[in-house]
């Protein structure tokens, strides 16, 4: 391939990325708008892992536009998960092309998988992580201080913190998405494991509140789940034919 075409190429890849990029955003536009009408349910449900260890009953705001600002947050996360499947669609038609005929069969699992992993770590985030960590985080060094959090700050570190865990646990997805366009294969993960699990500490000592409890139940599923993508590749993955 000339020097001309690979950069012809390169302008086509980016040109599709900015064409998914677009879509994918107007899906969570879509989503932010329908959340929006439900801002004040989604706030209650989000402020309910926190609320026991408020005294005065709720989160505090200081400036006008704060609580403005915390339904707009509100409903752009809440889009986010709302338009799942429709931004997933997006990343299998970008990576699509570089499948082979058969492979392209399997966007309805992709989606599917997708959808499910992200609400799975959503769920585990808030029903598993988030209680454990408050009690452990609220309660240290004992109960003579009375916290005061601003909503806006419990708002970023808990929209940031939920999005970062569904997105986590889309690792086998990502990994099987590699194994299928002939970047890795099992045997590749099998070899490496001891280093996906040094990567997969560190990133779950980033995703997780500071205690050890927390970041212990963020790597125990993201090696579980690191393992059934080998499991996965081993079965839907053939060895692809040298070019």
């Amino acid at each position: 391939m000339s020097l001309e075409d690979q950069e012809q190429s390169l302008v086509d890849h980016l040109t599709e990325l900015r064409k998914r990029l677009v879509y994918a955003f107007l899906a969570i536009a879509v989503g932010m708008g329908v959340c929006w009408a439900f801002s004040e349910q989604l706030m209650d449900l989000i402020r309910n892992p926190i609320l026991p260890y408020l005294p005065e009953g709720g989160l505090i705001f200081t400036g006008v536009m704060d609580k403005f600002m915390a339904h707009v947050k509100v409903a752009l996360a809440g889009g986010v998960v709302l338009s799942c499947p429709f931004w997933l669609f997006q990343v299998w038609k970008f990576v699509s092309p570089g499948l082979y005929e058969n492979e392209r069969k399997y966007a309805g699992a992709f989606i599917g998988v997708g959808s499910l992993l992200f609400i799975t770590g959503i769920l585990f985030v808030y029903f598993f992580v988030y209680p454990m960590a408050f009690s452990f985080l609220m309660g240290f060094g004992g109960m003579e201080d009375k916290p005061m959090i601003s909503i806006s700050e419990y708002l970023s570190f808990f929209t940031t913190t939920t999005l970062l865990f569904g997105l986590a646990f889309e690792l086998p997805l990502i990994l099987v998405i590699l194994a299928l366009i002939g970047l890795i294969d099992a045997q590749f993960l099998k070899k490496n494991r001891r280093y996906a699990i040094v990567v997969l500490a560190l990133v779950s000592a980033f995703l997780t509140p500071p205690d050890v409890i927390s970041m212990g139940m963020m790597m125990a599923p993201l090696m579980l789940l690191y393992e059934s993508a080998i499991w996965a590749i081993v079965f839907l993955v053939r060895k692809r034919p040298a070019v």
